[in-house]
Parts: structure tokens; C-alpha cells; sequence
């Protein structure tokens, strides 16, 4: 083991060590098949010792994979067993509860070997658009109807692909070149971090990670530790109520923070739902560790050592602690909800620090299209899966707006219209921002969006609907406004329900208005000139800037003159 470097000298390493795997990432976002990969970065990397420990985690990518891709690797090495780790491996799995929370993820792991000895792993995450099954969706009863799984095994041994594993994936997905290509991609991304990493090994002289580990770690931990200790010592409780499926769930949280740790007790939450929207702990944790560490620590690099500070406890088959054969497919429903209730209970610790409730989890939904059946279809209708990733607005600030559109906690990009239209049939008739949506406060909630879907000629479909907030909108803090809420209706006014599978028929459009951040503080606090410039912008209707902010009839008058003659707003 070389000996003997600096404080700088790891510092430097460090970076590189981040910069490895932010590469890592990028290159299974080029390589990646799935839209939900190359569009949205619905996707995680890392770098681990030779422990399991995370060291560094890729910035591209979301909370829930990367923090819950911590807990993997050691998983990985426990089933593999250390005597059966080979160069040249690359080991797959897509289990829910020892790898990302649902079947739709696929987690792959590379030992990393530098002059015959083992010195690390690389691991990357990515959701793929289908895995058999029942398709994306929350329809399921019981995990085992959700899609094919893989247990923890060898996608390749000594760099030979285990065919067999290819022709049974094959053999069970309605997408098979975009699995297995993805599947080829998730590997190359690891070897790209691999042969990084073996560069910056050679660069520095060093003959394996254990001085570098325990320099990041223990910085990281004590990092971490100085940033709990300097709050109060108290408990406080948070709550919140969101759709679930058919009846209403109450996700519960009690944080306490210690001298050297934070604890979140997720007693009395819901327990499972009988469809796939229940939460694996790993899931739950995931976010409920990104809620904390955002709100005290959030320049301190992600790893093993600053996530161990935050211990995350619920009772068995609580909806954020569903055990197998829990159906879990729509995880993140309950999952982009738990940072707002850890929010809820540490905004009573610590005021003023966290921002009011947004949009939550992801506005996604997922279009199974097929030739028409009620008439004869064309010779070119074919089937097809789409998979578009879309948000709602975040939450306002304590001292800024909430953000348009935009997805907090998962950071998931929304997918542009061409890149969704090409992977299918598909016609994104309209996609755009959603006025009045966002919450009135001193600081305003972001705005949610419009999107109507539909198919192109000769084709019908099914859309698997994934999305809340239709009868719990977003919550102000501290005096503001809720968002508005989420509709989904089909353009001759049949309704549809918020979640599930359901059938559009040829010629039929889907009509979707995604939720609204809500706002933060007095909307009468709010200065007159942010609330012209909402107007001017669109943000906001001549009715809500009078009733909800105050603004004069005159003020009004004058911004729609400008508006009308095309002149800044004064």
C-alpha cells in the first residue's frame, strides 16, 4: 500500500474520484437505449471500496437510485461471494428491495481490478421502459405480476456474457433490443469508470483505494456530524395525506436529532396498498437521507460515511417499508413524498430552513399503443411502448420562487416532445405551463404544466397513468397557498382516474394538467413588481394578482396595455 500522501494530495484525489464517475455516468447516458436514460437521466453511478462503501456518487442522476445504490453493493458481494469474484466480471440484478425499490430498475456492479488485485467496484442504476409483466404501472397485485426478475447473479463471467441470462430476457419483454441494449450499456459505463480509475491509480502510485477510502469517509462523517451537532437537540413530528390508489395514505415521521445523528421514525404511516405503489425501506431511506442531508449538509459530497449519520426506521409492511411479494412497481409515488413529510417535522426543528410542499413525485405516465381495433388499420400501425417523464412545480422557497416544471426531490428531466414522439406513435399535442397553478405566498410556487396526448392515425392505446396530487394539492408554509391540483380527463370530457391502466380509444386525446408548487409566506408580502412580472409572464391571471396578491386595477390595466403593445412592463 503506498503511504505518505498529503492532505491535498487526497483532496485532489477526491475530486478526481468524482469527476471518474460523473464520467461514468455520462457515458451510459450516451450509450443508454431508453429515453428515460438519455432524456431524463433517470439514472445513478458510483464508485465503492473493496468494503461495498459508496466514495463517490456521479452528480447526473437521481436521490433514490444513488442513495439507495449504496445499500447495494454490499449485497452484491455477500450473494456473489468474495471467492467467486473474477476480472472481467459484471454482475446484474434488478430485486426491489436489494436493489432500487422496483423491477424497472436494473443495477449492475464491476469489481475493479488493478494488477491482479482487487481494489473496488463500480456500480450504475438505470429504469428501463419495460421489464413483462403488467407493464409500468400500478395495476399489480403482488410483485411476482410486475415483470421478470433478476436475482443477484453473473451478467458476465471473465468478460463472457451469459447467454442463456440474454435469451430469457429476450424471451419475456415486449422491448428487447432497447433491454439488452441497455443491459450492454450499463456494463460499459462501469468499465469506463474502471479504466478512469485505473489511470488515476497509476497517475498517483497507488497500489489500491484504502488510504483514499478512509480519507473520504472519515471527512465526510465528521463533516457531517459538526452540521447535526450544531442544531437543537429536539423531536418534532410531520404528517402529510396523499391520493394512493383508491383510498387515502398518511405518511408519518418523527425526527429527533442526537448529538451525532438524526433520526427519522416513520411510525404510523399507512400500511400496504393492495396495488404497486408500496415503498421498500431502501427507497424510503433513500429519500428520507436526501431530505435531511439538503437541508443541513448539502455541499458535503454523498458517500457511505455522510449518509450513515441519518437512520431511517419504520415498522414492517408500513407503506414505506413493504416487504416481498409487496407489489412495488410505482414506488416512487409514496417515495417523492417522504422528503416533504421529513420536511413537515424539521421545518418545526430548524424554521425557515425548508420549502413548502411542490408537486412531489413525478407526473409520469407510460402509452401502450397498438393498430385500432374498431375499424381495419393501416399497414404501418405497429405496437409500441412510451415511457415520458414529466414534472409538476416545486415548492416555493424560503427565500426564492419554486421552480416551473421542474422535479424535486427526484431531479428527473422532463423529456422533450421529439424525443417522446420518436420512440413511438405517439402525438404530444400540447406541453405547456400552467397558469395560476403555482401557490400565491411572498414567494410564489412554481408552476405545473398542460399536456394532451394522443395517437397518430390508425392506432389506439393504453395509458398507465402514475400521478397524485388530484385530491391533496400541495400545502403552503408559513401563510402561503396550495398549488393546484392534478386533473386528467379525455377530450369529449369522459373522466379518468389519477392512477392505472386505462383504454383511449382511436381518435381520442388525453387531457392532463399537472400540480402546482405551493407558495411560501403572505402572498400580501409579496412586492408589487415580482407580481407585475408574473402577470406580464403569464404566470399568473388579473384575477389572482387582484385577489390573491392584492394588485391594484390600475396596476393591471398597465401591465395589459404593455403586454398588448409588446413594451416592458414598468
Amino acid at each position: 500500500m503506498t503511504k505518505g500522501h498529503s492532505n491535498v494530495a487526497y483532496q485532489v484525489m477526491w475530486n478526481r474520484l468524482i469527476s471518474v464517475v460523473e464520467e461514468q455516468a455520462q457515458a451510459l447516458v450516451r450509450t443508454a437505449f431508453s429515453t428515460s436514460v438519455r432524456e431524463a437521466g433517470d439514472l445513478s453511478a458510483g464508485a465503492y471500496d473493496v468494503q461495498g462503501r459508496m466514495l463517490a456518487q456521479a452528480v447526473t442522476g437521481t436521490p433514490g437510485h444513488v442513495n439507495a445504490m449504496a445499500d447495494a453493493v454490499a449485497h452484491f458481494i455477500r450473494r456473489i461471494a468474495r471467492d467467486n469474484i473474477f476480472e472481467g466480471d459484471v454482475y446484474i440484478t434488478n430485486d426491489p428491495w436489494e436493489g432500487t425499490g422496483h423491477l424497472h430498475d436494473i443495477t449492475m456492479v464491476s469489481p475493479s481490478f488493478h494488477r491482479g488485485k482487487l481494489v473496488g467496484f463500480f456500480a450504475c442504476t438505470a429504469h428501463i421502459v419495460d421489464i413483462g409483466g403488467r407493464g409500468f404501472g400500478a395495476d399489480a397485485a403482488s410483485v411476482y405480476e410486475e415483470g421478470l426478475y433478476i436475482p443477484i447473479m453473473k451478467f458476465a463471467e471473465r468478460g463472457r456474457v451469459d447467454e442463456t441470462l440474454v435469451r430469457i430476457v429476450r424471451g419475456n419483454v415486449r422491448e428487447p433490443d432497447q433491454l439488452i441494449g441497455d443491459m450492454y450499456a450499463l456494463a460499459t459505463c462501469n468499465e469506463i469508470g474502471h479504466r478512469r480509475l485505473i489511470d488515476m491509480m497509476e497517475e498517483f502510485a497507488l497500489d489500491d483505494l484504502n488510504d483514499i477510502a478512509s480519507f473520504v469517509l472519515e471527512n465526510s462523517r465528521r463533516a457531517t456530524i459538526e452540521r447535526i451537532a450544531a442544531l437543537p437537540r429536539k423531536t418534532a413530528t410531520g404528517e402529510m395525506t396523499i391520493d394512493g390508489f383508491d383510498t387515502p395514505i398518511t405518511l408519518k415521521v418523527k425526527v429527533s436529532v442526537h448529538e451525532d445523528r438524526i433520526v427519522s421514525d416513520f411510525t404510523g404511516t399507512s400500511g400496504l396498498d393492495k396495488k404497486g405503489i408500496n415503498c421498500p425501506l431502501v427507497y424510503a431511506k433513500a429519500y428520507a437521507c436526501y431530505a435531511l442531508k439538503v437541508a443541513i449538509a448539502p455541499e458535503i459530497p454523498n458517500n457511505a460515511a455522510s449518509l450513515a449519520p441519518f437512520e431511517i426506521k419504520a415498522p414492517i409492511n408500513t407503506i414505506v417499508n413493504a416487504i416481498h411479494p409487496a407489489p412495488v412497481a410505482l414506488r416512487h409515488i409514496v417515495g417523492h413524498f417522504v422528503p416533504d413529510t421529513v420536511f413537515d417535522a424539521f421545518d418545526k426543528i430548524v424554521p425557515g430552513l425548508v420549502p413548502a410542499e411542490g408537486a412531489g413525485c413525478l407526473c409520469n405516465f407510460q402509452v401502450s399503443l397498438r393498430p385500432r381495433t374498431d375499424a381495419p388499420a393501416p399497414e404501418n400501425a405497429r405496437r409500441s411502448e412510451v415511457l415520458t417523464f414529466n414534472s409538476g412545480g416545486s415548492g416555493a422557497r424560503p427565500e426564492h420562487d419554486g421552480l416551473n416544471a421542474t422535479a424535486f426531490p427526484s431531479g428527473v428531466m422532463t423529456m422533450p416532445v421529439e424525443a417522446t414522439e420518436h420512440a413511438g406513435p405517439v402525438i404530444i399535442w400540447r406541453k405547456e405551463l400552467r397558469p395560476d397553478s403555482g401557490g400565491s405566498g411572498k414567494l410564489r410556487g412554481g408552476l405545473g404544466q398542460y399536456m394532451e396526448v394522443g395517437a397518430r392515425e390508425g392506432h389506439e392505446f393504453d395509458i398507465q397513468a402514475m400521478f397524485d396530487r388530484v385530491k391533496h394539492p400541495a400545502r403552503g408554509r408559513r401563510g402561503g397557498g396550495p398549488g393546484a391540483a392534478t386533473t386528467i380527463v379525455q377530450d369529449d370530457g369522459t373522466p379518468m382516474n389519477g392512477k392505472g391502466k386505462q383504454f383511449v380509444p382511436h381518435g381520442r386525446k388525453v387531457m392532463m394538467a399537472f400540480p402546482g408548487g405551493a407558495g411560501y409566506g403572505d402572498p400580501k408580502d409579496r412586492p408589487v413588481e415580482l407580481v407585475k412580472r408574473d402577470l406580464e409572464r403569464g404566470y399568473i391571471s388579473a384575477e389572482t394578482a387582484a385577489n390573491d396578491y392584492g394588485l391594484g386595477a390600475s396596476d393591471i390595466a398597465a401591465v395589459q396595455a404593455a403586454i398588448a403593445k409588446g413594451e416592458a412592463v414598468k
